[in-house]
């Protein structure tokens, strides 16, 4: 690494300059770009490896891994940007195994003329999303596509962990019988995606809740009790998220709509716009489905972490061979909570 300062005495103009296509050539622009923003936030023994790989020594258990890509736009909201959320949005799949996420990798697919100055923000972003959550962004990418044949920046992610051979959460593993736990508000992201895209102004400001989860996940499994799935509802939101975990269970479930939390800001824009709240995407939340003796404990776990002091049992698991979800409406009665058909929210991580 410290050939490529050397290098290049010439600083990048951060503050004015533009992505060109040189800068995915794979030559001297390419290295000047990648030291002088990427290496200068990511640096960490890893990356100063050099390589177009990372070594890094495997630890005891069972490996995880999961990828993502990030196409959101706008690029930067309320509560985060496309480079915090490629952090956490990945972080958070590895996670909902039970694992520990040690490592990313980031792949950038950048247009020509994107600002280096949003460039150097996303970068600079990622990087505390990453220290923040205790990993280390080993290894990248970055290629650059004609102006108009992309729009701005796309990220992909690749997370990997670690879990230990006696846990087991899984997506089929929920049983008649087990209690459903949100972990906060729904659809906290999507509206404040929407409303930052549309420039809608609300009398209480609607952020993001994009956060890494897994430590919030390791104190609900330091408890010892009977986790079977984990699942963080992004994008469907916690409608889509509870019916992928019934068909991949082979069963229903039944929740009430009273019991699930909503913040009034976000309900209020939910119903001015005709939105159903259970189907917007969030980036901060989970979905936990444990062994009803488990609920109650886990629920006070969830509730005295500061991503979880919004937490509710929301239903329980039920048998049904049409592997339904069912809600018990706030005036008695009682629907069908089926898959989002199409998309209420384009392009919402």
């Amino acid at each position: 690494m410290n050939s490529l300062v050397q290098r290049f005495s010439q600083p990048l103009d951060i503050a004015h300059g533009k992505v060109d296509l040189s800068h995915g050539s794979g030559g001297r622009a390419s290295a000047q770009l990648i030291e002088q923003i990427f290496v200068r936030h990511f640096r960490n023994p890893l990356l100063e490896q050099g390589n177009d790989n990372a070594l890094f020594a495997t630890q005891a258990g069972r490996m995880v891994i999961s990828t993502d890509g990030h196409v959101i736009s706008p690029l930067f909201f309320p509560g985060g940007d496309i480079g915090s959320l490629a952090v956490h949005g990945t972080l958070n799949d590895v996670a909902m195994a039970g694992a520990t996420p040690l490592y990313l990798s980031a792949a950038f697919i950048l247009e020509e003329g994107f600002p280096l100055a949003d460039l150097d923000r996303i970068a600079a972003s990622m990087a505390k999303a990453a220290s923040d959550a205790g990993v280390v962004i080993a290894t990248g990418d970055t290629k650059v596509v004609e102006r108009g044949k992309g729009d701005g920046v796309f990220i992909t992610t690749t997370g990997i962990g670690v879990v230990g051979e006696a846990c087991n959460i899984s997506g089929n593993r929920a049983a008649p019988g087990d209690k459903i736990i949100v972990s906060g508000s729904m659809g906290d992201h999507g509206v404040a995606i929407m409303a930052s895209r549309e420039n809608l102004q609300f009398d209480t400001e609607i952020s993001s809740d994009s956060a890494a989860l897994h430590r919030l996940i390791a104190e609900l499994v330091a408890t010892g009790c009977d986790i079977h799935c984990l699942r963080d509802p992004t994008r469907g939101g916690l409608a889509t998220t509870l019916n992928e975990l019934a068909q991949q269970s082979a069963v229903g479930m039944r929740i009430n709509e009273a019991a699930i939390p909503v913040k009034p800001a976000v309900l209020a824009a939910c119903e001015l716009l005709g939105l159903d709240p259970l189907y917007i995407a969030n980036e901060g939340k989970l979905i936990c489905i444990c062994a009803s003796d488990d609920a109650e404990q886990l629920l006070s776990t969830l509730r005295q972490h500061p991503l979880g002091r919004e937490a509710a049992i929301i239903g329980e698991v039920v048998a049904d061979d049409h592997q339904f979800v069912q809600m018990q409406t706030r005036f008695g009665g009682s629907r069908v909570v089926d898959w989002l058909a199409g998309e209420q929210l384009p392009r919402i991580c």
